[in-house]
């Protein structure tokens, strides 16, 4: 018995990101609007790109509002992939690389108190981390080449080295930083729908230094990136 491909939702945070994945498909991307999202559609079918904004409130509430439409069409999606450029952490995830996540987390969601940083989930209620299907992120990683680990979700980018030897310590399989994955994972889990987070890094997590960055560079990166991960997608499985 043969299986159809599985549908795929590839939120972004803006148009440059978005772009740069549909460069690694073949053909015209149209456009189709549905209640709060505008969804880019490649030629390949049952591709969607959407560039849902920047940080992880307004990227869930984009992807949520895919999600919903595509469900009320009753063509909804088997994979959601957040996908875009980050920080990396040196020097495990140095510019120009990419990282896949195995896990997705929300960096600052929690409370301060006398005693350090504690997580939501250490409050009692909600969670700070969401994991991609193992067997998919092997495979994401081989066909890649993009390093397997934590990429943390913030709302604010950090530009200090204190800061980023605070999220070490805290997270110490953390690989990249960037602001909407985790708003991805939670509207895609509110579906049920598997999650996926890859990240081309365009600069070092730590002390701002925009002279540093190499926006253009990790663009192209993943545009290379999203052309050797769409097979893998391809021949996914979402029910095994």
């Amino acid at each position: 018995m043969t299986t159809s491909p599985p549908r795929v939702l590839v939120a972004t945070a803006v148009p440059a990101e978005r772009d740069a994945v549909a460069r690694a498909f073949p053909g015209a991307v149209r456009k189709a609007l549905r209640p709060g999202v505008t969804l880019h559609r490649t030629a390949d079918d049952g591709w969607d790109l959407i560039a849902a904004g920047v940080g992880p409130a307004l990227a869930a509430a984009s992807t949520a509002a895919a999600l919903t439409a595509a469900a009320l069409d009753r063509v909804p999606y088997d994979l959601v992939v957040s996908a875009g450029i980050g920080g990396g952490f040196a020097p495990e995830a140095p510019v120009g690389s990419l990282v896949v996540a195995d896990a997705i987390t929300a960096a600052d969601l929690g409370a301060e108190t006398a005693d350090g940083f504690l997580p939501v989930t250490e409050l009692g209620f909600g969670t700070v981390t969401h994991h991609p299907p193992a067997g998919l992120v092997a495979e994401a990683a081989a066909a890649t080449g993009a390093r397997p680990g934590t990429v943390l979700t913030g709302s604010t980018v950090t530009g200090t080295a204190a800061r980023a030897g605070l999220l070490r310590a805290r997270h110490p399989r953390a690989l990249a930083e960037a602001m909407e994955g985790f708003g991805v994972a939670e509207a895609a889990a509110a579906h049920q729908v598997a999650v996926l987070e890859l990240r081309a890094v365009s600069n070092p997590v730590g002390p701002r230094d925009r002279a540093a960055w190499r926006i253009e560079d990790a663009l192209a990166a993943l545009t290379t990136g999203f052309g050797k991960l769409a097979p893998v997608l391809r021949s996914w499985n979402p029910h095994e």
